[in-house]
């Protein structure tokens, strides 16, 4: 987790030595998928994420292995049949707040995070909805977008193709403070 850490920061910080950067330990992830068949959804509280508040740069980084299933099994195949966590140990994502933001104003903000998903080794650009809450000591940020299996090179077996949607809702919370 501290390497995954100082890695953010690090990249964050070769955008302006004056930069003000904000990070967050322990970013909750989720994704759920439905299906006729089977509902599929896990949980991640262990990625980091960095966000530059003079440049709105944003950057998330997951473990892969991290996110935790209901049914052991799932969580079996997410790991060597589906992401291949072995080959790609991480899912992170890049990106940029559109809006102009004043973080020194308390306030709930609309924003739109523009950047690129990257997820089984391949990488896409998205545009993403999402929220700040920004309080004197913290921002908290929120999203929720559908991500495309196929898009990211997933294939999933036609032998369960019913059980497994090809639309996943992937949601993201991060809770940062100013870093020391």
């Amino acid at each position: 987790m501290q390497k995954l850490l100082f890695t953010l920061i690090a990249l964050l910080l070769c955008t302006g030595i004056k930069a003000q950067i904000w990070v967050s330990k322990n970013v909750t992830s989720s994704f759920f998928s439905s299906t006729p068949i089977e509902d599929i959804d896990a949980l991640s509280k262990t990625g980091a994420s960095a966000l530059n508040i003079k440049t709105n740069e944003i950057i998330f980084k997951i473990n892969n292995t991290s996110f935790q299933f209901k049914k052991k099994l799932m969580q079996e195949h997410f790991n060597e049949n589906y992401i291949e966590s072995d080959k790609y140990p991480t899912s992170d994502f890049k990106g940029k707040i559109i809006e102009q933001i004043d973080f020194s104003k308390p306030g709930t903000y609309p924003i739109t995070v523009k950047g690129n998903l990257q997820i089984h080794g391949v990488t896409k650009e998205y545009q993403v909805k999402g929220s700040l809450v920004i309080t004197a000591d913290e921002v908290k940020a929120t999203s929720a977008f559908n991500v495309k299996v196929a898009d990211h090179g997933i294939k999933i077996p036609t032998i369960v193709f019913k059980q497994i949607a090809e639309i996943v809702l992937v949601k993201m919370t991060a809770t940062y403070q100013p870093k020391k």
